[in-house]
This record gives structure tokens, C-alpha cells and sequence, in this order.
């Protein structure tokens, strides 16, 4: 069956093609703060291990809302961990890092999310995709707040 949502079919791609980049990171990001949520150590261990579990908690519903919006306009969502290494920017970390690596890694990896949902934006824009637009903007928000926060642990 035809979509007509007032996007056309080749817009609805490229925002797709942008949005699967964008779950892409936000999952290799969410499984990455899992595994620091699991193997966070020292005299930080409480106050990490719950913040990353928060973090990923946020991570995991958020994969969920992109996915749907990528299959509302029309196409399949990326789902495996081979398709997800393909599309995504984020790298996944090498053994188990200090806590103060696990959070400059994590800083890293929010800001690298941020840079995609920023770089679909003028596409949905164009499109005047306004669900997209408040999606990527609820995204920016939250991933610039929690590397904001993460940031602030390594200060001294």
C-alpha cells in the first residue's frame, strides 16, 4: 500500500537512511553504557554504576522510538548487531576500562550521537518531516545534557 503522509518516496529514504545511522549509534551507545553499568569499578562504583543504568534505561526506549519512525515512513529498521556495526560512527570499547575512561568514552559516544541527529536534521527539515525534526531535537537535548553531566565527573 501507498504512504502519502506528504513526504515523498525519496525523502522518506533519506531521512530513513539518516534515521538507521542515528539507531545505529543510540544502540551501540545504549550496549556500550550497559557494559559500564556491569563492569564499572572504584570509589565511584555507586554513584556510575547507578547514573549508567539510568543511561541506559533512557537509551533503551529511544532506540524503540527511532526504530517506529523509521518504520512509519515506510521502511524496514536496522536490527542486528552486523547491520548496526556497519551504520554506525561509535566504535565499541576493548576490554574494561577505569571509571574515568568509561566516562570519557561515554562522553565520546554522546557526542558523536548528537553530530548524527544533527546531521539528519536538515533533511527532515526539508522535507518539512516535522515528527522527525522533534524526535532528532528530543535526542539533541538529552544526549547534550547527559555529556554535559558526564563531562562534569572529570573535572577537578
Amino acid at each position: 500500500m501507498d504512504i502519502d503522509i506528504g513526504i515523498n518516496k525519496k525523502d522518506r529514504a533519506k531521512i530513513a537512511e539518516g534515521l538507521s545511522r542515528l539507531l545505529a549509534d543510540s544502540y551501540t551507545l545504549y550496549l556500550t553504557t550497559h557494559n559500564f553499568h556491569w563492569n564499572v569499578t572504584g570509589p565511584m562504583f555507586n554513584t556510575l554504576h547507578l547514573m549508567f543504568e539510568a543511561q541506559y534505561n533512557e537509551l533503551a526506549l529511544a532506540v524503540d522510538q527511532i526504530a517506529e519512525r523509521i518504520r512509519a515512513l515506510g521502511f524496514p529498521a536496522p536490527g542486528t548487531y552486523k547491520a548496526f556495526q556497519k551504520l554506525s560512527s561509535l566504535t565499541e570499547p576493548e576490554g574494561v576500562p577505569s571509571a574515568e575512561e568509561m566516562i570519557r568514552q561515554l562522553v565520546l559516544g554522546q557526542e558523536a550521537v548528537i553530530r548524527t541527529a544533527r546531521s539528519v536534521a536538515p533533511l527532515a527539515d526539508k522535507a518539512n518531516d516535522e515528527p522527525t525534526l522533534d524526535l532528532l531535537t528530543q535526542r539533541m537535548q538529552v544526549h547534550e545534557k547527559t555529556a554535559w553531566m558526564l563531562r562534569s565527573l572529570l573535572e577537578s
